[in-house]
């Protein structure tokens, strides 16, 4: 079986049959009884949320779409070890980080091909915080640290430099607005690891930011 885009495409079809199930209903007809209605409107409902995520985690759209295609093959292989109870979305998550992880690997260079491509307006990453709020430390809420227009493209560059497990944190919580305890979940560790990474992210890039800014002003 195949994930392609026309799939993504067509997904909407199943939303009127199946749209009253849950996502784990929808994950368990498939898996029980092959229902591939249940499995294209499960594509159909996470399509712009996972492909966002997968965008902005890797920065290329062709190869964003590759991993969002290969996330739900593997749904397809491996939704047999799918336990009932469990939830559907922080596992499906963690299948797209893998997916995600996966590519970039095999693309360690396209960050640096890309820079350039990915200037400007680039969807999913319009929020970003002001170059002195992150200084300064003046949010309460670390949520807020991405509140802002400003120092965008700069921003976007630090995040795409900062370490693999503090660049999923900052990823997974503040662009695509999940829970500490989902982003844990799908990272599969402690609730405090995320606070702690996502602290350490902010100094990390408030440093970097600030570097920027000095090197810009020589």
């Amino acid at each position: 079986m195949a994930i392609t885009t026309d799939l993504r495409r067509s997904a909407g079809c199943g939303e009127a049959g199946t749209g009253q199930r849950t996502d784990e209903e929808l994950l368990l007809a498939y898996r029980d009884h092959g229902d591939r209605q249940a499995f294209d409107e499960l594509v159909y409902r996470y399509e712009a949320e996972l492909y966002n995520y997968l965008r902005n985690y890797l920065g290329d759209a062709q190869m964003a779409e590759d991993a969002f295609q290969n996330t739900f093959l593997q749904v397809h292989l491996k939704c047999g070890q799918f336990e009932r109870g469990r939830r559907v979305r922080p596992w499906l998550y963690a299948v797209a980080v893998n997916q995600a992880i996966d590519a970039h690997r095999r693309n360690r260079r396209h960050r640096a091909l890309s820079l350039d491509r990915r200037a400007g307006n680039e969807q999913g990453w319009e929020e970003s915080t002001t170059l002195n709020d992150m200084l300064n430390g003046v949010e309460t809420d670390p949520a807020q640290a991405f509140a802002s227009a400003e120092e965008g493209a700069s921003l976007r560059q630090a995040v795409d430099r900062l370490p693999e497990g503090l660049r999923q944190a900052v990823l997974l919580v503040y662009y695509q607005g999940l829970r500490y305890r989902e982003a844990a979940e799908i990272l599969g560790v402690p609730v405090g690891t995320i606070k702690s990474r996502l602290h350490a992210a902010i100094q990390r890039l408030g440093a970097m930011l600030s570097a920027m800014r000095v090197s810009a002003d020589e």
